[in-house]
């Protein structure tokens, strides 16, 4: 007789989950920026999420680099463009074992009207029951895309030849699920 597994769905808990991304400044210096305001879902009918299926996305307008001129600025058309493309959105199409613990999660990044497949490293750090009764999983993923390949083109360069803006972007993001 063959048993049939119950999905489950995950949701992110966006007061313990953080959006990150760096980039290098001047090529001499890396800034830091967020995103604040997110949302996802996971499906997945095993407890070590390897059938996961992922959605995500981010606002836009959310993005907080601690200096509200260089926020504008990523805001405008020479970057994001978010008063025309007020999310980025991010679908997975694959997460398989790389080793324990340890996945490596492919999937389509939209930012602007551009898609493009993107690959991410992610460490699953278990699961627990909180305090309240719910249940949490934990998960740290880290990449790197090239913002180019995703429209976000300006591009300055100092008087002595600095690049102002790195094209290569790092990706860090801590989140933890709740179990719906």
């Amino acid at each position: 007789m063959e048993t049939t597994q119950l999905v489950k769905t995950w949701a992110i808990d966006p007061a313990h989950s953080e959006v990150h991304f760096k980039v290098k400044h001047m090529m001499v210096s890396t800034v830091t920026g967020s995103f604040d305001e997110f949302s996802g879902t996971v499906k997945s009918e095993n407890d070590d999420f390897k059938d996961a299926e992922i959605e995500f996305s981010a606002k836009i307008d959310s993005i907080n680099t601690k200096n509200s001129d260089r926020d504008g600025h990523l805001k405008s058309d020479d970057f994001f463009n978010a008063a025309a493309y007020p999310e980025l959105k991010f679908i997975s199409s694959s997460l398989t074992t790389e080793g324990e613990d340890e996945y490596k999660l492919k999937g389509y990044l939209t930012i602007r009207d551009i898609t493009k497949e993107v690959e991410l490293d992610v460490l699953f750090n278990g699961q627990a029951v909180d305090p309240y009764g719910n249940t949490k999983a934990g998960f740290e993923i880290t990449g790197k895309i090239n913002r180019k390949d995703f429209g976000l083109k300006w591009s300055a360069v100092t008087e002595a030849g600095s690049i102002v803006v790195g094209d290569q972007i790092r990706l860090d993001l801590n989140v933890q699920l709740i179990l719906n």
